[in-house]
């Protein structure tokens, strides 16, 4: 199987992790998705194969170990080797820090951080190997604005910031880069529940005036793991409408 062109996406089957999987599957790399049930995942292989390619869906629930562990030894036993990897996916469980409770906070950080370390220690070894990589991890403004009532995501997409620097350093020299892409308010399922007051309120700290596209990620991220983006590791990238200004 040709893996010089196969790009892990987590977190695939809707918002933006979907659009960052049809982008790729566009851009001519073989995607290879995850979603957390055997359903997603079958859906979303069907979707992705319906347009171009031969595209997987998998299962991988970040929150848990043993899973993690056993996606990677699918992957393996698929003979898999990934030249790009985009962790997206992520939870939020929102409370006042008052009223949070210990697995809020637990859940949270393992599916949003402690997730990112396990899959890029497992992948970041035969990257070095072939001496080229890209690992994109799906942040948030709010880890560098902060949000009431999300001290726990906050607290991991900052992490996460850090945690991509560090990793960027270590592999450079190896021809694999690491970057973050720090989304804003972007029109997405969630924000589409949300009411028409509620909407105008949100889009009102945007100077841009609107909500940002899941397209706009996913150009970004594709853009991010071609070549033309060699020189560039290390940094988040915020898109977020001019809502936050690092």
């Amino acid at each position: 199987m040709e893996t010089s062109k196969t790009a892990v996406i987590t977190g695939a089957s809707r918002g933006i992790g979907r659009a960052i999987a049809d982008a790729f599957a566009a851009a001519g790399y073989r995607v290879v998705g995850t979603a957390t049930t055997d359903a997603g995942a079958s859906s979303l292989q069907s979707a992705l194969n319906s347009t171009s390619g031969e595209h997987l869906g998998m299962v991988l629930d970040a929150a848990s170990k043993d899973s993690i562990q056993a996606f990677c030894a699918g992957l393996a036993a698929a003979g898999v080797t990934p030249c790009v990897l985009v962790n997206n996916a992520g939870i939020t469980r929102d409370n006042l820090l008052l009223r949070m409770k210990d697995e809020e906070w637990e859940q949270v950080i393992q599916t949003n951080l402690s997730a990112v370390f396990h899959l890029c220690r497992h992948f970041i070894r035969p990257m070095i190997k072939a001496r080229f990589g890209r690992i994109i991890n799906i942040g948030s403004v709010v880890g560098a604005s902060g949000n009431a009532g999300q001290a726990n995501y906050a607290a991991a997409k900052a992490g996460l910031t850090g945690f991509t620097r560090s990793l960027a350093q270590e592999v450079a020299n190896r021809n694999v880069t690491v970057n973050a892409i720090a989304p804003g308010m972007i029109d997405t399922d969630m924000t589409r529940a949300l009411t028409d007051a509620q909407r105008e309120q949100m889009i009102a700290r945007i100077p841009a005036a609107r909500l940002g596209r899941v397209e706009e990620i996913a150009g970004l991220a594709v853009y991010l793991a071609s070549d033309g983006a060699g020189y560039i590791t290390g940094e988040t990238v915020h898109i977020n409408g001019g809502m936050y200004m690092a």
